[in-house]
């Protein structure tokens, strides 16, 4: 084991401070529904109020997992396992899938989840980029120096948090190419698919590119539903019979009411509004940061192409994870360090919530960084 515990430190900055401070632009998903706009009548609602708390299946209902299925070409509800989160379906695939002292190259910069579970579960990091000298697009040397024939797994983050970089087709096929000559697991983080900025096209899934693809995905960013901590791992069945296993260790499973919501959410009748909504969004929300940042000549912005956060490099000598906690003190308001990333003197603000919340965070950001100019 690794001689001290990687914290996760960005987790544990929001856990602390995201229900205290007034304005929490640390969110790295569009503005949440209620269970009401989403059910979208009373009787919707009365059914589900009738719903006994039992457990459901625990590899997720048998309508929820039809539903994800069809997402993805060529899957059945057997390709399927239902999680908590996303962040499970990632824990319980390392877990599951690889052994201490294995190989394990990780994208960055990323959520950092898999980068400390790697060394806290002892298995050998490397890393590979999205360079901040190449526009955040992927460095093929440093993938080709991650991925070794010793690689078991390779995660990546498409589209990316935090740069809302979304991998051309050509980056794609060097990361399916070289997680195949190492034979080893493509774990894929789709989480932000369905936020796109530009065009109406959605991110393709790396399901079906290469026989060890897993695709992640969740209800917590583009549908605007994290509070229903349902998320799905889609892969080979017999894979997802191994996942499935492990999870009987971990959570069992999700919950009945997440499961009801979650089939109706992503339902063919449903799920294009929640898609469109959260496009409209960040599309909206993103232009309230522009014209921030056009009134100010300390930031500099990294234009998204899908997600509701985006970096912001400022120039102002202090760390981003001081300058957090200024915010925090200063101002109520609550930014994901850059430091939380391994990017210095930048921040990861989110704006797909509603105009004048996003705002007021603002133009509190801005009181800080001029007190700092002065």
């Amino acid at each position: 084991m690794p001689t001290a515990f990687v914290r996760f430190e960005l987790e544990r900055l929001l856990s602390t401070w995201e229900n205290r401070v007034e304005y929490n632009l640390s969110e790295s998903g569009v503005q949440p529904l209620s269970a009401t706009e989403l059910l979208g009548n009373a009787a919707a609602l009365d059914e589900l109020g009738a719903m006994p708390l039992n457990y459901p299946h625990s590899s997720g209902s048998a309508i929820l997992r039809e539903r994800i299925a069809a997402l993805y070409p060529g899957a059945g509800p057997e390709n399927v396992l239902v999680t908590v989160g996303a962040i499970q379906a990632n824990f319980t695939a390392l877990a599951a899938l690889t052994q201490p002292g294995d190989a394990v190259a990780v994208m960055q910069p990323n959520y950092q989840q898999l980068w400390g579970l790697a060394q806290n579960l002892d298995r050998r990091l490397s890393t590979f980029g999205l360079t901040r000298e190449l526009d955040w697009r992927l460095d093929t040397a440093s993938l080709e120096r991650a991925v070794t024939p010793a690689t078991t797994l390779v995660a990546i983050v498409n589209p990316n948090n935090p740069t809302g970089r979304i991998l051309t087709a050509g980056e794609r096929a060097a990361i399916v190419a070289a997680a195949a000559s190492a034979g080893a697991w493509l774990l894929a983080d789709e989480v932000y698919a369905g936020t796109e900025h530009a065009g109406h096209a959605m991110t393709p899934t790396f399901y079906g590119e290469y026989e060890r693809v897993l695709a992640v995905n969740s209800t917590s960013k583009a549908y605007g539903l994290p509070g229903l901590r349902i998320g799905w791992i889609v892969g080979p069945a017999d894979t997802i019979e191994r996942l499935w296993a492990w999870q009987d260790y971990v959570t069992i499973s999700t919950t009945m009411l997440g499961n009801a919501l979650a089939a109706h959410a992503l339902s063919p009748e449903v799920r294009p509004r929640l898609v469109a909504r959260a496009r409209d969004y960040v599309r909206r929300g993103f232009e309230n940061v522009v014209r921030w940042a056009a009134g100010r000549d300390d930031v500099e912005l990294l234009a998204p192409e899908a997600a509701a956060v985006c970096l912001v490099s400022y120039r102002q000598s202090i760390d981003s994870s001081a300058l957090a906690m200024r915010l925090i003190e200063e101002q109520s308001t609550l930014i994901a360090p850059g430091d939380c990333f391994g990017i210095g003197r930048c921040l990861r603000v989110s704006f797909g919530l509603s105009d004048d919340y996003v705002n007021e965070g603002l133009r509190r950001i801005g009181a800080v960084l001029d007190r700092l100019s002065a």
